[in-house]
Protein backbone atom coordinates (compact mmCIF):
# COMPACT_ATOMS: atom_id res chain seq x y z
CA UNK A 1 0.00 0.00 0.00
CA UNK A 2 1.03 3.50 -0.77
CA UNK A 3 0.71 4.49 3.28
CA UNK A 4 3.67 2.22 3.90
CA UNK A 5 5.57 3.49 1.14
CA UNK A 6 4.84 6.83 2.02
CA UNK A 7 6.22 6.61 5.79
CA UNK A 8 9.49 4.77 4.05
CA UNK A 9 9.55 7.36 1.97
CA UNK A 10 9.83 10.28 4.34
CA UNK A 11 12.26 8.28 6.65
CA UNK A 12 14.70 8.14 3.77
CA UNK A 13 14.16 11.99 3.02
CA UNK A 14 15.00 12.68 6.15
CA UNK A 15 18.06 10.46 6.09
CA UNK A 16 18.87 12.25 2.98
CA UNK A 17 18.62 16.25 4.37
CA UNK A 18 20.58 15.28 7.08
CA UNK A 19 23.30 14.29 4.88
CA UNK A 20 22.75 17.12 2.74
CA UNK A 21 23.12 19.56 5.68
CA UNK A 22 26.06 18.05 7.04
CA UNK A 23 27.90 18.29 3.48
CA UNK A 24 26.32 22.02 2.99
CA UNK A 25 28.13 22.94 6.20
CA UNK A 26 31.23 21.05 5.41
CA UNK A 27 31.85 22.98 1.96
CA UNK A 28 30.79 26.09 4.23
CA UNK A 29 33.58 25.45 6.17
CA UNK A 30 35.96 24.99 3.50
CA UNK A 31 34.84 28.37 1.71
CA UNK A 32 35.42 30.15 5.33
CA UNK A 33 38.82 29.02 4.99
CA UNK A 34 39.29 29.61 1.23
CA UNK A 35 38.43 32.42 2.10
CA UNK A 36 40.73 33.89 4.63
CA UNK A 37 43.44 31.97 2.67
CA UNK A 38 42.90 34.63 -0.39
CA UNK A 39 41.48 37.77 1.66
CA UNK A 40 42.76 37.30 5.17
CA UNK A 41 45.88 35.49 5.11
CA UNK A 42 47.34 35.05 8.56
CA UNK A 43 44.15 35.00 9.95
CA UNK A 44 43.62 33.27 13.01
CA UNK A 45 40.53 30.48 12.97
CA UNK A 46 39.40 28.55 15.52
CA UNK A 47 40.00 24.83 15.60
CA UNK A 48 37.44 22.79 13.21
CA UNK A 49 35.95 20.96 16.89
CA UNK A 50 34.45 24.56 17.67
CA UNK A 51 32.65 24.84 14.35
CA UNK A 52 31.63 21.40 14.04
CA UNK A 53 30.34 20.77 17.55
CA UNK A 54 27.09 23.29 16.04
CA UNK A 55 26.56 20.90 13.68
CA UNK A 56 24.98 18.77 16.61
CA UNK A 57 22.97 21.67 17.48
CA UNK A 58 22.18 22.57 13.49
CA UNK A 59 20.86 18.94 12.25
CA UNK A 60 17.84 18.29 14.64
CA UNK A 61 17.09 22.61 14.41
CA UNK A 62 16.75 22.00 10.65
CA UNK A 63 14.58 19.07 10.52
CA UNK A 64 12.36 20.28 12.60
CA UNK A 65 12.08 23.51 10.35
CA UNK A 66 11.69 21.47 7.26
CA UNK A 67 8.57 19.54 9.00
CA UNK A 68 7.08 22.59 10.27
CA UNK A 69 7.35 23.97 6.73
CA UNK A 70 5.58 20.89 5.04
CA UNK A 71 8.85 19.82 3.05
CA UNK A 72 7.86 16.85 3.53
CA UNK A 73 4.57 15.94 2.33
CA UNK A 74 4.12 14.14 -1.04
CA UNK A 75 5.48 15.73 -3.91
CA UNK A 76 2.57 13.89 -6.70
CA UNK A 77 1.34 17.85 -7.09
CA UNK A 78 3.15 20.08 -4.54
CA UNK A 79 4.37 23.27 -7.10
CA UNK A 80 8.30 23.56 -7.24
CA UNK A 81 7.95 27.40 -6.58
CA UNK A 82 6.42 26.98 -3.06
CA UNK A 83 8.75 23.92 -2.19
CA UNK A 84 11.93 26.32 -3.12
CA UNK A 85 10.23 29.29 -1.20
CA UNK A 86 9.56 27.07 2.29
CA UNK A 87 13.22 25.84 1.64
CA UNK A 88 14.04 29.84 1.62
CA UNK A 89 11.99 30.31 4.82
CA UNK A 90 13.61 27.30 6.89
CA UNK A 91 16.91 28.27 6.02
CA UNK A 92 16.69 32.10 6.62
CA UNK A 93 14.34 31.44 10.19
CA UNK A 94 17.72 28.48 11.14
CA UNK A 95 20.02 31.07 10.45
CA UNK A 96 18.30 33.49 12.55
CA UNK A 97 18.05 31.15 15.37
CA UNK A 98 21.95 30.16 15.19
CA UNK A 99 22.99 34.19 14.81
CA UNK A 100 20.92 35.17 17.61
CA UNK A 101 22.28 32.03 19.46
CA UNK A 102 26.00 32.76 19.29
CA UNK A 103 24.92 36.54 20.22
CA UNK A 104 23.90 35.11 23.35
CA UNK A 105 27.40 33.09 23.54
CA UNK A 106 29.72 36.16 22.93
CA UNK A 107 31.04 36.36 26.25
CA UNK A 108 32.50 32.84 25.78
CA UNK A 109 36.16 33.11 24.70
CA UNK A 110 35.98 30.24 22.00
CA UNK A 111 32.87 31.27 20.43
CA UNK A 112 33.63 35.01 21.02
CA UNK A 113 36.15 34.24 18.01
CA UNK A 114 33.47 31.87 15.97
CA UNK A 115 33.17 33.47 12.15
CA UNK A 116 29.96 34.24 11.69
CA UNK A 117 30.52 34.07 7.53
CA UNK A 118 30.47 30.07 7.81
CA UNK A 119 26.86 30.89 8.67
CA UNK A 120 26.20 33.12 6.01
CA UNK A 121 28.43 30.25 3.71
CA UNK A 122 25.88 27.59 5.07
CA UNK A 123 22.93 28.89 4.07
CA UNK A 124 23.37 29.48 0.67
CA UNK A 125 25.15 26.49 -0.17
CA UNK A 126 22.42 24.05 1.92
CA UNK A 127 19.79 26.51 0.09
CA UNK A 128 20.73 25.17 -3.46
CA UNK A 129 21.82 21.90 -2.45
CA UNK A 130 18.23 21.00 -1.09
CA UNK A 131 16.75 22.29 -4.22
CA UNK A 132 18.56 20.02 -5.85
CA UNK A 133 18.30 17.31 -3.71
CA UNK A 134 14.51 17.74 -4.09
CA UNK A 135 14.42 17.92 -7.63
CA UNK A 136 16.19 14.78 -7.79
CA UNK A 137 13.76 13.05 -5.60
CA UNK A 138 10.89 14.53 -7.57
CA UNK A 139 12.18 13.30 -11.18
CA UNK A 140 12.93 10.27 -9.84
CA UNK A 141 9.67 9.37 -8.54
CA UNK A 142 7.74 11.11 -11.32
CA UNK A 143 9.52 8.23 -13.50
CA UNK A 144 8.77 5.46 -11.22
CA UNK A 145 5.39 6.07 -11.47
CA UNK A 146 5.40 6.98 -14.96
CA UNK A 147 6.02 3.34 -15.24
CA UNK A 148 3.49 2.28 -12.81
CA UNK A 149 5.35 1.83 -9.49
CA UNK A 150 4.27 3.66 -6.66
CA UNK A 151 0.97 4.30 -7.78
CA UNK A 152 -2.12 5.87 -5.43
CA UNK A 153 -5.22 4.15 -5.74
CA UNK A 154 -8.79 5.71 -6.05
CA UNK A 155 -12.12 5.89 -6.12
CA UNK A 156 -14.28 9.02 -6.99
CA UNK A 157 -17.82 9.19 -5.30
CA UNK A 158 -19.58 11.48 -7.30
CA UNK A 159 -20.14 11.70 -11.58
CA UNK A 160 -19.65 15.72 -12.45
CA UNK A 161 -17.66 18.12 -14.03
CA UNK A 162 -15.16 18.04 -10.94
CA UNK A 163 -14.97 14.01 -11.56
CA UNK A 164 -14.05 14.82 -15.22
CA UNK A 165 -11.69 17.64 -14.54
CA UNK A 166 -10.07 15.56 -11.97
CA UNK A 167 -9.29 12.20 -14.65
CA UNK A 168 -8.32 14.97 -17.27
CA UNK A 169 -5.36 16.18 -15.05
CA UNK A 170 -4.31 12.76 -13.75
CA UNK A 171 -3.96 10.87 -17.44
CA UNK A 172 -2.34 14.65 -18.44
CA UNK A 173 0.39 13.86 -15.94
CA UNK A 174 1.00 9.87 -15.49
CA UNK A 175 3.79 11.26 -13.14
CA UNK A 176 1.33 12.28 -10.25
CA UNK A 177 1.18 8.00 -9.97
CA UNK A 178 -2.71 8.60 -9.21
CA UNK A 179 -4.61 4.93 -10.61
CA UNK A 180 -8.47 6.25 -10.52
CA UNK A 181 -10.49 2.39 -10.03
CA UNK A 182 -13.69 3.94 -11.19
CA UNK A 183 -16.44 6.28 -9.95
CA UNK A 184 -19.42 5.49 -7.31
CA UNK A 185 -22.38 7.23 -8.77
CA UNK A 186 -26.34 7.05 -8.28
CA UNK A 187 -27.74 9.04 -11.11
CA UNK A 188 -25.47 7.45 -13.82
CA UNK A 189 -25.84 4.21 -15.74
CA UNK A 190 -23.32 1.03 -14.68
CA UNK A 191 -20.50 1.07 -17.22
CA UNK A 192 -20.82 4.75 -18.02
CA UNK A 193 -17.17 5.46 -18.95
CA UNK A 194 -14.75 8.65 -19.25
CA UNK A 195 -11.76 8.33 -20.78
CA UNK A 196 -11.36 4.73 -19.53
CA UNK A 197 -13.08 5.35 -15.99
CA UNK A 198 -16.39 3.85 -15.22
CA UNK A 199 -19.23 3.99 -13.08
CA UNK A 200 -18.70 0.88 -10.85
CA UNK A 201 -21.72 1.10 -8.70
CA UNK A 202 -23.77 3.42 -7.00
CA UNK A 203 -23.26 5.65 -3.61
CA UNK A 204 -24.56 2.32 -1.38
CA UNK A 205 -21.60 0.44 -2.56
CA UNK A 206 -19.18 2.64 -0.81
CA UNK A 207 -18.79 0.57 2.47
CA UNK A 208 -18.14 -2.52 0.70
CA UNK A 209 -15.37 -1.27 -1.61
CA UNK A 210 -13.78 0.26 1.76
CA UNK A 211 -14.12 -2.64 3.45
CA UNK A 212 -11.71 -4.21 1.15
CA UNK A 213 -9.04 -1.85 1.99
CA UNK A 214 -7.66 -1.59 -1.02
CA UNK A 215 -7.62 1.88 -2.11
CA UNK A 216 -5.39 4.57 -0.67
CA UNK A 217 -7.71 7.58 -1.24
CA UNK A 218 -11.21 8.59 -1.91
CA UNK A 219 -12.07 11.61 -3.76
CA UNK A 220 -15.63 13.37 -3.32
CA UNK A 221 -16.80 14.81 -6.82
CA UNK A 222 -20.07 15.21 -6.30
CA UNK A 223 -21.76 17.40 -8.64
CA UNK A 224 -23.33 20.33 -6.56
CA UNK A 225 -27.00 19.01 -6.56
CA UNK A 226 -25.98 16.28 -4.52
CA UNK A 227 -24.70 17.95 -1.76
CA UNK A 228 -27.28 16.74 0.69
CA UNK A 229 -25.27 13.36 0.25
CA UNK A 230 -21.66 14.94 1.54
CA UNK A 231 -21.93 14.49 5.26
CA UNK A 232 -23.15 10.95 5.14
CA UNK A 233 -20.53 10.16 2.54
CA UNK A 234 -17.92 11.91 5.10
CA UNK A 235 -18.66 9.86 7.95
CA UNK A 236 -18.30 6.53 5.78
CA UNK A 237 -15.47 7.14 5.11
CA UNK A 238 -13.47 8.51 7.81
CA UNK A 239 -14.86 5.60 9.44
CA UNK A 240 -13.00 3.28 7.22
CA UNK A 241 -9.74 5.33 8.07
CA UNK A 242 -8.97 5.91 4.05
CA UNK A 243 -7.54 9.25 3.60
CA UNK A 244 -10.70 11.78 1.99
CA UNK A 245 -10.51 14.64 0.23
CA UNK A 246 -13.00 17.05 -1.59
CA UNK A 247 -12.87 18.50 -4.94
CA UNK A 248 -15.92 20.65 -5.61
CA UNK A 249 -17.98 21.09 -8.73
CA UNK A 250 -17.93 24.95 -8.41
CA UNK A 251 -14.55 25.52 -9.45
CA UNK A 252 -16.20 27.89 -12.06
CA UNK A 253 -17.42 29.78 -8.97
CA UNK A 254 -14.74 29.68 -6.27
CA UNK A 255 -11.29 30.09 -7.28
CA UNK A 256 -8.33 27.58 -7.48
CA UNK A 257 -7.09 29.07 -4.23
CA UNK A 258 -9.65 30.67 -2.06
CA UNK A 259 -9.42 32.72 0.86
CA UNK A 260 -10.64 31.14 4.26
CA UNK A 261 -11.97 32.64 7.20
CA UNK A 262 -12.66 31.24 10.71
CA UNK A 263 -15.49 32.69 11.85
CA UNK A 264 -15.41 31.57 15.39
CA UNK A 265 -15.58 27.96 14.17
CA UNK A 266 -17.97 28.90 11.31
CA UNK A 267 -15.54 28.67 7.83
CA UNK A 268 -16.06 31.67 5.47
CA UNK A 269 -15.14 31.23 1.80
CA UNK A 270 -14.31 34.37 0.36
CA UNK A 271 -15.27 33.65 -3.60
CA UNK A 272 -12.57 36.38 -4.46
CA UNK A 273 -8.62 36.40 -3.12
CA UNK A 274 -6.53 38.79 -4.30
CA UNK A 275 -2.59 38.76 -3.24
CA UNK A 276 -2.60 42.62 -4.33
CA UNK A 277 -5.12 43.44 -2.09
CA UNK A 278 -2.71 43.10 1.05
CA UNK A 279 -1.04 46.76 1.53
CA UNK A 280 2.05 44.89 1.63
CA UNK A 281 1.94 42.90 -1.68
CA UNK A 282 0.77 46.18 -3.27
CA UNK A 283 3.29 48.11 -1.80
CA UNK A 284 6.62 45.91 -2.46
CA UNK A 285 4.75 45.68 -6.55
CA UNK A 286 4.50 49.50 -6.80
CA UNK A 287 8.04 49.85 -5.58
CA UNK A 288 9.91 47.38 -8.01
CA UNK A 289 7.20 49.05 -10.65
CA UNK A 290 8.83 52.11 -10.13
CA UNK A 291 12.47 50.69 -10.12
CA UNK A 292 11.97 48.96 -13.41
CA UNK A 293 10.26 51.39 -15.27
CA UNK A 294 13.55 53.94 -14.66
CA UNK A 295 15.78 51.19 -15.56
CA UNK A 296 13.39 50.20 -19.14
CA UNK A 297 13.44 54.09 -19.93
CA UNK A 298 17.36 53.88 -19.77
CA UNK A 299 18.20 51.00 -20.95
CA UNK A 300 15.49 51.39 -24.00
CA UNK A 301 16.18 54.91 -24.43
CA UNK A 302 18.64 54.75 -27.70
CA UNK A 303 15.77 52.17 -29.33
CA UNK A 304 13.17 54.65 -28.33
CA UNK A 305 15.27 57.51 -29.92
CA UNK A 306 15.55 55.59 -33.35
CA UNK A 307 12.19 54.46 -33.76
CA UNK A 308 11.13 57.75 -32.99
CA UNK A 309 13.14 59.40 -35.72
CA UNK A 310 12.17 56.63 -37.92
CA UNK A 311 8.64 57.20 -37.44
CA UNK A 312 9.09 61.19 -38.10
CA UNK A 313 10.91 60.35 -41.43
CA UNK A 314 8.63 58.40 -42.86
CA UNK A 315 5.15 59.26 -41.64
CA UNK A 316 3.58 62.53 -41.25
CA UNK A 317 1.75 62.56 -37.85
CA UNK A 318 2.24 62.83 -33.90
CA UNK A 319 5.03 60.05 -32.63
CA UNK A 320 2.79 59.31 -29.82
CA UNK A 321 -0.69 57.72 -30.14
CA UNK A 322 -2.70 57.89 -26.68
CA UNK A 323 -5.55 55.50 -26.32
CA UNK A 324 -7.94 55.17 -23.74
CA UNK A 325 -8.21 51.52 -21.94
CA UNK A 326 -9.78 50.67 -18.13
CA UNK A 327 -7.50 50.51 -15.67
CA UNK A 328 -7.71 49.33 -12.35
CA UNK A 329 -10.82 49.41 -10.84
CA UNK A 330 -12.45 49.76 -14.26
CA UNK A 331 -11.10 53.92 -14.56
CA UNK A 332 -10.08 54.71 -17.53
CA UNK A 333 -6.21 56.27 -18.25
CA UNK A 334 -4.39 57.06 -21.35
CA UNK A 335 -2.23 54.58 -22.95
CA UNK A 336 0.84 55.65 -24.81
CA UNK A 337 2.42 53.82 -27.95
CA UNK A 338 4.68 54.92 -30.49
CA UNK A 339 2.04 55.42 -33.65
CA UNK A 340 2.47 52.21 -35.65
CA UNK A 341 -0.52 53.34 -38.51
CA UNK A 342 -1.49 56.50 -40.62
CA UNK A 343 -3.07 59.17 -38.44
CA UNK A 344 -6.83 58.31 -38.76
CA UNK A 345 -10.17 59.61 -37.43
CA UNK A 346 -10.71 58.86 -33.38
CA UNK A 347 -14.21 57.25 -34.68
CA UNK A 348 -12.76 54.98 -37.88
CA UNK A 349 -10.46 53.27 -35.33
CA UNK A 350 -12.43 53.52 -31.73
CA UNK A 351 -14.30 50.01 -32.25
CA UNK A 352 -12.04 47.86 -34.93
CA UNK A 353 -8.87 45.80 -34.24
CA UNK A 354 -6.16 45.48 -36.52
CA UNK A 355 -6.65 42.83 -38.93
CA UNK A 356 -4.02 41.25 -40.84
CA UNK A 357 -2.61 43.26 -43.75
CA UNK A 358 -4.32 46.03 -42.79
CA UNK A 359 -3.16 48.81 -44.70
CA UNK A 360 -3.72 51.47 -41.99
CA UNK A 361 -0.29 50.01 -40.76
CA UNK A 362 2.88 51.96 -41.76
CA UNK A 363 5.80 49.61 -42.76
CA UNK A 364 7.72 50.56 -40.43
CA UNK A 365 4.70 50.31 -37.44
CA UNK A 366 4.55 46.72 -39.07
CA UNK A 367 7.95 45.93 -37.76
CA UNK A 368 7.46 47.90 -34.45
CA UNK A 369 4.46 46.13 -33.63
CA UNK A 370 5.84 43.03 -34.27
CA UNK A 371 8.78 43.15 -32.28
CA UNK A 372 6.90 45.46 -29.24
CA UNK A 373 8.86 48.24 -29.70
CA UNK A 374 5.99 50.46 -29.85
CA UNK A 375 4.55 49.44 -26.28
CA UNK A 376 8.32 50.83 -24.55
CA UNK A 377 6.56 54.38 -23.79
CA UNK A 378 3.89 52.24 -21.47
CA UNK A 379 7.35 52.44 -18.97
CA UNK A 380 6.36 56.40 -18.60
CA UNK A 381 2.46 54.87 -17.97
CA UNK A 382 4.20 52.69 -15.19
CA UNK A 383 5.81 55.64 -13.46
CA UNK A 384 2.28 57.15 -13.64
CA UNK A 385 1.05 54.47 -12.01
CA UNK A 386 -1.57 53.74 -14.46
CA UNK A 387 -0.19 50.39 -15.12
CA UNK A 388 2.66 47.69 -13.81
CA UNK A 389 5.49 46.09 -15.58
CA UNK A 390 3.41 42.94 -14.95
CA UNK A 391 -0.32 42.32 -15.18
CA UNK A 392 -3.37 41.60 -16.91
CA UNK A 393 -3.36 43.78 -20.67
CA UNK A 394 -5.71 46.76 -20.71
CA UNK A 395 -8.93 47.09 -23.33
CA UNK A 396 -10.85 49.62 -24.80
CA UNK A 397 -13.64 50.98 -23.17
CA UNK A 398 -16.19 49.62 -26.42
CA UNK A 399 -14.42 45.37 -26.29
CA UNK A 400 -14.75 46.08 -22.13
CA UNK A 401 -18.06 46.59 -22.19
CA UNK A 402 -18.94 43.67 -25.17
CA UNK A 403 -16.40 40.93 -23.38
CA UNK A 404 -17.92 42.02 -19.65
CA UNK A 405 -21.29 40.22 -21.46
CA UNK A 406 -19.47 37.91 -23.00
CA UNK A 407 -17.40 36.29 -20.51
CA UNK A 408 -17.74 35.24 -16.88
CA UNK A 409 -15.41 36.98 -14.38
CA UNK A 410 -13.89 39.34 -17.46
CA UNK A 411 -14.16 42.27 -15.26
CA UNK A 412 -12.08 40.53 -12.62
CA UNK A 413 -9.09 41.83 -14.40
CA UNK A 414 -9.35 44.99 -13.16
CA UNK A 415 -9.18 44.93 -9.46
CA UNK A 416 -5.00 45.12 -9.98
CA UNK A 417 -3.21 47.24 -12.15
CA UNK A 418 -2.66 46.44 -15.84
CA UNK A 419 0.50 45.49 -17.34
CA UNK A 420 2.93 45.84 -20.34
CA UNK A 421 3.58 42.17 -19.98
CA UNK A 422 1.57 39.18 -18.20
CA UNK A 423 0.67 35.33 -17.59
CA UNK A 424 -1.16 35.56 -20.84
CA UNK A 425 1.37 37.25 -22.81
CA UNK A 426 3.95 35.03 -22.16
CA UNK A 427 2.08 32.09 -22.84
CA UNK A 428 0.98 33.21 -26.23
CA UNK A 429 -2.20 35.04 -25.39
CA UNK A 430 -1.37 38.17 -27.38
CA UNK A 431 -2.72 39.69 -30.36
CA UNK A 432 -5.80 37.95 -32.12
CA UNK A 433 -6.32 35.37 -30.10
CA UNK A 434 -8.64 33.18 -27.72
CA UNK A 435 -9.94 36.30 -25.19
CA UNK A 436 -11.65 33.32 -23.01
CA UNK A 437 -7.87 31.84 -22.68
CA UNK A 438 -6.82 34.76 -22.12
CA UNK A 439 -9.16 35.90 -19.10
CA UNK A 440 -8.52 32.35 -17.54
CA UNK A 441 -4.52 32.84 -17.26
CA UNK A 442 -5.35 36.43 -16.83
CA UNK A 443 -7.56 35.28 -13.44
CA UNK A 444 -5.15 32.26 -12.74
CA UNK A 445 -2.10 35.13 -11.61
CA UNK A 446 -4.47 37.55 -10.00
CA UNK A 447 -5.57 34.99 -7.67
CA UNK A 448 -1.73 33.05 -7.59
CA UNK A 449 0.29 36.85 -7.38
CA UNK A 450 3.55 36.34 -6.01
CA UNK A 451 6.37 38.83 -6.28
CA UNK A 452 8.38 35.96 -7.54
CA UNK A 453 6.50 34.59 -10.48
CA UNK A 454 6.05 39.03 -11.67
CA UNK A 455 9.87 38.30 -12.20
CA UNK A 456 9.39 35.20 -13.51
CA UNK A 457 6.99 36.95 -16.51
CA UNK A 458 9.39 39.88 -16.54
CA UNK A 459 12.40 37.27 -17.60
CA UNK A 460 10.58 34.76 -19.50
CA UNK A 461 9.18 38.23 -21.52
CA UNK A 462 12.58 38.58 -22.56
CA UNK A 463 12.27 35.03 -24.64
CA UNK A 464 9.12 34.92 -25.72
CA UNK A 465 6.99 38.15 -24.97
CA UNK A 466 9.10 40.65 -27.24
CA UNK A 467 8.24 38.88 -30.61
CA UNK A 468 4.54 38.98 -31.53
CA UNK A 469 3.15 36.66 -34.32
CA UNK A 470 -0.39 37.63 -34.33
CA UNK A 471 0.63 41.21 -34.12
CA UNK A 472 -0.36 43.11 -38.00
Amino acid sequence: MIKSNQQKLNRLHVALDAMVIAVSYVIAWAMLLLGNRLFSPGTQVLPPRYYFVLLAAILPLYLILYAFFHLYTPKRVQQRRYEFANICKANLIGLLILTMGLFLLRDNPYYAEFSRRILFYFAAVNIAAQTLERGLIRAVLRSMRARGYNQKHIVLIGYSRAAEGFIDRVQANPEWGYQVRGILDDASQWGREYKGVRVIGTLKDLEGILALNTLDEIAITLSIGEYAKLERIVAACEKSGVHTKFIPDYNNVIPTRPYTEDLQGLPVINIRHVPLNDPLNRTMKRAVDIFGALVGIVLFSPVMALTALAIKLTSPGPLIYSQERVGLHNRPFKMYKFRSMEVQAPAAEKEKWTTPHDPRVTPIGRFIRKTSIDETPQFFNVLKGDMSLVGPRPERPFFVERFKEEIPRYMIKHQVRPGMTGWAQVNGYRGDTSITKRIEHDLYYIENWTLGWDFKILFLTFFKGFINKNAY
